[in-house]
């Protein structure tokens, strides 16, 4: 067994295997796009080709609907296909709905691309599944041993208070989610979603099983009598209610400088955080480590003297759907 150090590497439009020609989760068109999931910083439009589960794909003709249909590849999770001599398989990454980890097989050797991933539980997506390989190539967005996310249901249970509330989330994934868990935990809840949330519950509608409940916001709704709403909305219009009266604010995200001017801190993570990254390398058994999308550093002294690790990147931070 050899593993190839360049098999993946990072460019300008993305991550390159240049052994099978593709690239991963590509910001700019290109010939083949290999997609892990649909968010924004990981699927963008204008490629020839496009791979992904039918989750992906449903979310992306949505938001991309100039981009062809006849580009979009869909490939069922643990279906073999093969591009340009490398095969490839998706496996439930937890994330989000349809999110995948990618599985690429090259002369003998088993290289994962968890893309982001979570083993949280989350009944609005595919929960991960654990796949043993040679080398791990995964995300680092919270791999810091002072992180930790808490429980989410406890998180939940904090919006159980006597206010509407306006609650700031990402749109696809977050809201999702936090809808569930709201049906749930706290039924009594009223869900309302502003008019960007909406097409994309529509869509998960398609695919869960256990069907959310959930209103259209209505300006009416939301002034009238009662202290049991929740107005879901994306990050930029809670930021412009900042001075909405009568309700309590909070933002979900796992970062703790997003918590800081909201009334209730929501603290709702859809990436693993260290405990949850290290079990998942015990899972994975890899000989080799490869790290991306984050600060990997201390991971990486980490495992400096168990397991081959480096950076295939020189970013260190984003802004993520965390």
């Amino acid at each position: 067994m050899h593993i190839i150090e360049d098999f993946l590497v990072k460019r300008d439009k993305g991550y390159y295997c240049s052994y099978g020609d593709f690239y991963i989760d590509p910001l700019y068109p290109v010939k083949h796009a290999v997609v892990s999931h649909a968010h924004g910083d990981h699927a963008s439009p204008g490629h020839k080709n496009i791979y992904s589960t039918q989750g992906t794909a449903s979310i992306m003709k949505y938001r991309y609907n100039k981009q062809p249909v006849e580009s979009f590849h869909i490939k069922e999770f643990g279906e073999f296909f093969q591009i340009n001599g490398v095969d490839i398989y998706f496996y439930p990454a937890g994330h989000i709905l349809g999110s995948a980890q990618i599985l690429m097989v090259y002369k003998g050797v088993r290289y994962l691309y968890t893309g982001d991933y979570k083993l949280q539980e989350d009944s609005t997506c595919e929960p991960l599944e654990f796949v043993e390989a040679e080398v791990l190539i995964t995300e680092t967005t919270f791999a810091n041993p002072n992180t930790k996310h808490p429980d989410p249901v406890s998180e939940i249970l904090k919006l159980d208070v006597k206010s509407n509330i306006l609650l700031g989330c990402y749109a696809l994934g977050k809201a999702q989610r936090i809808t569930a868990m709201l049906n749930q935990h706290l039924p009594h809840k009223e869900v309302l979603l502003h008019y960007q949330i909406m097409p994309i519950h529509r869509i998960y509608d398609q695919f869960i099983d256990i069907p959310m409940k959930y209103e259209a916001y209505n300006r009416k709704s939301m002034k009238g009598p009662g202290e049991n709403k929740i107005y879901l909305v994306p990050p930029l219009t809670l930021n412009s209610y900042r001075r909405a009266k009568n309700v309590l604010k909070a933002f979900a995200s796992g970062w703790e400088r997003l918590q800081a001017q909201n009334d209730i801190s929501l603290y709702l993570s859809d990436h693993v955080d260290w405990q949850d990254i290290l079990y998942f390398i015990d899972r994975v058994k890899p000989k080799a480590i490869w790290t991306l999308h984050g600060d990997g550093r201390l991971l990486h002294d980490y495992f400096s003297e168990q397991i081959t690790i480096r950076d295939i990147q020189s970013q260190t931070f984003r802004p993520d759907y965390c």
